[in-house]
C-alpha cells in the first residue's frame, strides 16, 4: 500500500508519490524526465524530450473541444534537496520517505518536492483522465527551474500552438500571480593561501534558524546561517587570535542558509574559555534579535582536540572575513508602486573554502532589470579588489504585468464561482518561468496558482491535503469553461 493510497484526489496523490520515489533533485532529472516520457509511451501520447531533459506532451481536446485553443499546463520537474544534519540519505539515489501528519503530506528530514511535484502530478492525472471536458491540453515540464530557470531558458517551444499557459507553480492557495522578478545566479570566489598550524582544534556552529526560500520569505528577516558565522568570526578575532582550518555553510543558493560552521585552531596561549564564554555572549544577543523570526537559533562551540593541520594565511583570512562582514545580502529595495512587494533581494546560499579558493554562491533577484545588474555590478567591484572574480548564470528576466487577461479573469471567475471566496491577484519576488516563456511566445497569457505549500525549501516542507484537493476542482473546472 502506498503512503497517499487513501488521499484525494486519487490520482494526482498517486503520481506525486511516484514522483517521491524517483530522485529528481536539481541537475539530477534524467530518470524523472524519462517516467514522463514513459507515461506518455504507455498512454499513447505524442511527445518531446529535448538533450536537456525537458519533456512535452500533447493530448487532443476532448469531444466537442477539438477545435478550442490549446491550453500549456506548466511546471517543473526538479526539486530543492534540502534535509536535516542527523538525516541519512543520498539525494542522488534516494526516494523520499513519506509520511501523513493530519492535513499535511511530509517527507522526513527532508524537503518534500511540493515545489515543484505537485504540478507534474497534476498534469500526469489530466493527461491520464478520459472523462474530463478539455480543451488540447501542452504539457511542458522543464528541469532546474531550481538552479536558474535553466530548462526554461534552453527549451524549443515552436512546437506549441497555445497562447495561454497555467504555471502550476506557487503554494498559497487562492493567490493568483500576475508578474514575478527576475534574477540571475552569482558565485563570487578569491583565491586563498594555506600554511601549516598547529594548535587546539575547536569547532564553531551556527544552527536552528528556520532558512526558507530566497524569493518568497527573504522579506521575513530571518537569520541567514552564513552572514551570521562571518559575524561571528569578525567578533572573535576581536577577542582572540586563531587560524582558520574550515568553513562551510549553506546548501542551495535559492534557499536561505539554515546552518554554517568552522573549525578554528587556537595556539598555546590563548584561553579556549575566552573562545566558549564569547562565543555564548555572541549567542545571547543573536537571540534577542531574531527572537521573533528564528527562535531556535544556536551558537555552539565545542572542543575538538589538539592536532597539527592546514589553515588559511593571515591575508586570506582578513579577505574572507571582510567579504561575510561587507557583501551586500537580504532586501535591498522594496516596490514603491505595490506595497509590500519586494523588489530587489539577494541570498549568499553557499559558502565553500577549499583548496584554492573561498567562495559564496549568491542568488540575486529583481523586477528591475536595471538594480538586478547594478546590485551584480557590486558583487564584481568587492569581489575583484581582492583579486577575485564573479561566475555569472542562469541569468532570467522578469514576467511583466499584463493589463489584459482573459486567463486571469476566466479563473478568478472561476474560483469565486466553485468556493464563494475572493481570490487575490498579487505580484511575487520569486522567479518563475513566466518571464522566459513570455519572451518566447508573443501575446502568451499567463497565470500562476497553486494549493497551499508551506516553509518549501526546507526540511519542514509540508503540502495541504484539502488544498490540493481543491486546486484540483479549480484546475478541471476552468479547463471545462476554457472552450
Amino acid at each position: 500500500m502506498g503512503i497517499c493510497e487513501n488521499l484525494e484526489p486519487k490520482r494526482v496523490f498517486f503520481y506525486f508519490e511516484e514522483i517521491c520515489g524517483i530522485p529528481h533533485g536539481s541537475g539530477n532529472t534524467k530518470a524523472i524526465s524519462d517516467y514522463c516520457v514513459s507515461f506518455a509511451k504507455g498512454h499513447n501520447l505524442k511527445w518531446v524530450q529535448d538533450e536537456s531533459n525537458n519533456v512535452i506532451i500533447f493530448k487532443e481536446g476532448s469531444k466537442g473541444y477539438e477545435d478550442s485553443e490549446p491550453v500549456i499546463i506548466q511546471g517543473h520537474l526538479d526539486m530543492v534537496c534540502e534535509k536535516e544534519s542527523h538525516v541519512d540519505i543520498d539525494f542522488e539515489k534516494d526516494g523520499l520517505r513519506l509520511y501523513i501528519d493530519g492535513d499535511f503530506l511530509k517527507a522526513e528530514g527532508t524537503t518534500l518536492g511540493g515545489d515543484d511535484g505537485i504540478a507534474v502530478a497534476y498534469a500526469l492525472a489530466l493527461l491520464e483522465d478520459q472523462e474530463l471536458a478539455h480543451p488540447p491540453l501542452e504539457v511542458v515540464l522543464t528541469v532546474d527551474e531550481e538552479t536558474g530557470l535553466l530548462g526554461a531558458e534552453s527549451i524549443d517551444l515552436s512546437v506549441l500552438k497555445g497562447r495561454k499557459l497555467l504555471n502550476i507553480d506557487s503554494d498559497e492557495e487562492g493567490v493568483f500571480l500576475t508578474s514575478c522578478a527576475g534574477g540571475l545566479r552569482a558565485d563570487c570566489q578569491i583565491p586563498v593561501s594555506w600554511v601549516q598550524a598547529e594548535g587546539t582544534a575547536y569547532e564553531i556552529t551556527v544552527s536552528g534558524l528556520q532558512g526558507g526560500h530566497s524569493g518568497g520569505e527573504i522579506h521575513k528577516e530571518r537569520g541567514n546561517a552564513v552572514m551570521l558565522l562571518g559575524r561571528a568570526l569578525h567578533g572573535l578575532g576581536q577577542e582572540l587570535q586563531y587560524s582558520l582550518a574550515s568553513l562551510s555553510g549553506g546548501l542551495k543558493d535559492n534557499a536561505i542558509p539554515r546552518e554554517a560552521s568552522a573549525v578554528l585552531l587556537l595556539p598555546q596561549g590563548e584561553d579556549g574559555q575566552v573562545l566558549l564564554s564569547e562565543t555564548e555572549a555572541i549567542c545571547r544577543t543573536w537571540k534577542n534579535e531574531y527572537r521573533s523570526s528564528d527562535p531556535g537559533l544556536e551558537l555552539r562551540c565545542r572542543k575538538l582536540g589538539q592536532e597539527p593541520t592546514e589553515a588559511v594565511d593571515g591575508i586570506s583570512l582578513m579577505k574572507i572575513l571582510f567579504l561575510l562582514r561587507t557583501m551586500p545580502w537580504g532586501v535591498q529595495h522594496r516596490s514603491t508602486e505595490i506595497e509590500g512587494l519586494v523588489e530587489t533581494s539577494l541570498n549568499p546560499g553557499i559558502m565553500k573554502l577549499e583548496k584554492d579558493a573561498f567562495t559564496l554562491c549568491f542568488a540575486i533577484r529583481s523586477s528591475v532589470t536595471s538594480r538586478k545588474y547594478e546590485l551584480t555590478s557590486r558583487l564584481h567591484l568587492i569581489t575583484e579588489f581582492f583579486g577575485g572574480e564573479v561566475s555569472v548564470y542562469g541569468d532570467y528576466p522578469a514576467w511583466e504585468y499584463r493589463a489584459e487577461s482573459s486567463m486571469r479573469e476566466l479563473m478568478a471567475d472561476t474560483y469565486r464561482d466553485l468556493f464563494q471566496e475572493e481570490p487575490k491577484l498579487q505580484a511575487i519576488h520569486a522567479g518563475l518561468e513566466c518571464g522566459i516563456f513570455s519572451g518566447k511566445i508573443e501575446n502568451l497569457d499567463c497565470i500562476s496558482f497553486g494549493p497551499d505549500n508551506f516553509d518549501i525549501h526546507t526540511p519542514k516542507e509540508r503540502l495541504s491535503i484539502s488544498s490540493t484537493e481543491k486546486i484540483w476542482k479549480l484546475l478541471v473546472e476552468f479547463l471545462k469553461r476554457s472552450k
